[in-house]
Formats: structure tokens, C-alpha cells, sequence
């Protein structure tokens, strides 16, 4: 697909959005936003953070409680969920069992009282765009997940948006699948150049779609930026632990994150420069990886139980744990450059 076959982008930008279910907590917490045209950007957090709420605010779906939902600097807050320029596709693809491929594409277009050769056309048109031309006489229950999925995609393209919203698209698919289509979502966005709002609780999805993450807890956004800016500086403790692959230790400078790749880990018998950056620890779990082999650890001196959970974890090459490999309950040192700690927010 050529690049003059792109559809209209635009920069969605929330500002103070405030979603309140009755009198509690808001779900969503006075958020200001701005998702540059054409980008992807990916809404995670835990379950209940507000993500999803965010996502049918934007779409129209939810009512606001206060703030403001713009699009291209247009107030679309108010306005009602066919007439804001986004489109959305749903966890479940949402799609009418009893209708064909091409007739789910169409059908929005049969509720505009369109003509069944036009909007037949236009369907076809879409549907060959996203790969499924030869199966648009297949019903949902003769397609795969992945199909099912092309689908849906197809269409939500149909209403020509601006901005494409994705309610985790893929947690209803099997892994090997989710890759291969989380791979045809960011080349499809690339190649319709529009912009993608996509709701994800997994870390790894974000990281391989995102150009924007935005990490939610409790309502708020708790840091928006580029995937290797989170990974590698996240701004928090809760950030650092919901990202995975960090240790969140206390130092005499305070408290830190470190990879858990950028921890060198050492016999007692070896010497190592002394400094805030050092600690003892005690194995507690050796899991071996392939590449890697991923150690747990613990203080000297904890009570280990047949519940205990590691306190620390280090990944260690696999050539370099072969040539000094340690064993459970083996007292280590462990040791991490300066610039590899930054400091965390509590």
C-alpha cells in the first residue's frame, strides 16, 4: 500500500479527564494526555488503573465527568460516539455471528441506508487491505482468531476514523498468535499512518507496539514516554515493579532501581571495590534460561520458608555463570556500576 492509501491521522489530546462511578474514588483521576498524529501509543497498568475507562471516554462509550477530549484542537467531548472521528475495536472483535466477513465490514454502512453494491464494494475493498479478500463469504465461526481479528479491523476502518481505539485486542488469542498479530497491528498502523490509542496489560505488547506508553494505577497516569525511557528510567517504584526486569533496592543514597541485567554477581572470595553500590545476598533459587540463568536472592539471615519469594533477582549469562556457578544457599556479593542505579519516586 502506497503512502498516498493513508488515511487521515490526527493528534487526540485529553486534558483534566475525571470519569466518577458514584461517590468512591474517580476511576479515572484528572488525566491530561496528547497523542501526536500518527503515533502508537499503548494505555497499561493493572486491572481496575483506569486504562479502559480512559479508552471508552475517548470513544464515546462513557460519559466524562469533567475534563476535555480533543481532536485536532476540535472539542469532541460531547459529542456522540459516530460523530467524534475514532472507531474502536473490542476485546472480543464484536463481530455478528450470523453475518459473512463482508457483510460485518458493510454493515455500518447498511445502517447509513447505503446500497448493498456499494457498500459491498467498499467492504471488499477493506477487506482485501487487511489480507481477508478471499474469505469475505466465511462466516466468524469458520475464521481463526487471527482472521477474526482482520475482520474487525477492517471493519473499524470502514467509518474512515482518524484515530483507532484497541481494547485489548489480542488477550483472546494464544501466544504464539498474539505476536504474530501484535506484528500486523503496528505494520498496519504504519501503513494507514493513523493514530492508535491500544489498551494492553502486558508489558512485553506495549513495549514491542509502543511508541507512547502511558503506565496507569489507581486512576492516574504515573509516567508517559517511550518504551526504553520506562524500562530503563522509570520514574517510580511503582513503576519500576510493574515493568518487571528492576530491583528496587535501599542504598545509602536512597532508594534506587537497577536492572536486573546490570548486577554483577561474585563469590565472597572475590574481591570487589567497596561502596553504597554493594550487597550481600543469599541464593535462593537458580532457574536456568538458555541464553541466561536467572538467580533469586535474599539478605543474609532470612528465614527461608517454603513460601519465601526472592527479594532480589539477577540475570546472569549463561557463559558466565558456567565459569563461576553457585548453588543454593551459597552466600554472593553483588555489586552494579553507579550509573546503572537511578533514584525512584515513592
Amino acid at each position: 500500500m502506497s503512502a498516498s492509501d493513508s488515511l487521515p491521522s490526527a493528534t487526540l489530546e485529553v486534558i483534566g479527564l475525571t470519569k466518577r462511578f458514584g461517590f468512591g474514588k474517580p476511576a479515572v483521576d484528572h488525566i491530561s494526555l496528547r497523542v501526536e498524529g500518527g503515533s502508537y501509543c499503548c494505555l497499561l497498568g493493572p486491572s481496575g488503573c483506569g486504562k479502559s475507562t480512559t479508552l471508552r471516554m475517548i470513544a464515546g462509550h462513557d460519559s466524562t465527568t469533567s475534563g476535555d477530549i480533543l481532536l485536532d484542537n476540535r472539542n469532541i467531548t460531547g459529542l456522540p460516539a459516530a460523530d467524534r472521528g475514532t472507531a474502536m475495536m473490542f476485546q472480543s472483535f464484536a463481530l455478528f455471528p450470523h453475518l459473512s466477513a463482508l457483510d460485518n465490514v458493510a454493515f455500518s454502512l447498511k445502517m447509513k441506508g447505503i446500497g448493498k453494491t456499494e457498500r459491498h464494494q467498499k467492504a471488499a475493498a477493506l477487506l482485501e487491505r487487511v489480507a481477508m479478500g478471499a474469505l469475505a463469504h466465511r462466516k466468524p465461526r469458520e475464521l481463526s482468531g487471527g482472521q477474526q481479528q482482520r475482520v474487525a479491523l477492517a471493519r473499524a476502518l470502514m467509518t474512515q476514523p482518524r484515530v483507532l481505539l484497541l481494547d485489548e485486542p489480542l488477550s483472546a488469542l494464544d501466544p504464539f498468535l498474539r505476536i504474530q498479530m501484535r506484528a500486523e497491528l503496528r505494520r498496519w498502523q504504519k501503513e494507514l499512518g493513523l493514530t492508535f490509542i491500544h489498551v494492553t496489560h502486558s508489558q512485553e505488547e506495549a513495549m514491542a507496539l509502543a511508541d507512547l506508553m502511558v503506565v496507569m494505577d489507581h486512576g492516574l497516569i504515573r509516567q508517559a514516554g517511550s518504551p526504553h525511557t520506562i524500562y530503563n528510567r522509570p520514574a517510580s517504584e511503582f513503576v519500576a515493579r510493574f515493568m518487571g526486569g528492576h530491583n528496587v533496592l535501599d542504598t545509602p543514597l536512597g532508594k534506587v532501581g537497577v536492572r536486573t541485567d546490570q548486577i554483577i554477581v561474585a563469590p565472597l572470595a572475590r574481591a570487589l571495590p567497596e561502596g553504597p553500590h554493594n550487597k550481600q545476598a543469599v541464593v535462593t533459587d537458580i532457574e536456568y534460561q538458555g541464553t541466561y540463568v536467572l538467580l533469586g536472592l535474599q539478605k543474609p539471615g532470612t528465614a527461608q520458608t517454603a513460601s519465601s519469594t526472592a527479594e532480589l533477582s539477577v540475570i546472569v549469562p549463561e557463559a558466565t555463570f558456567a565459569a563461576e556457578p553457585c548453588r543454593l544457599g551459597d552466600q554472593v556479593q553483588l555489586r552494579w556500576l553507579p550509573e546503572a542505579a537511578h533514584i525512584l519516586s515513592d
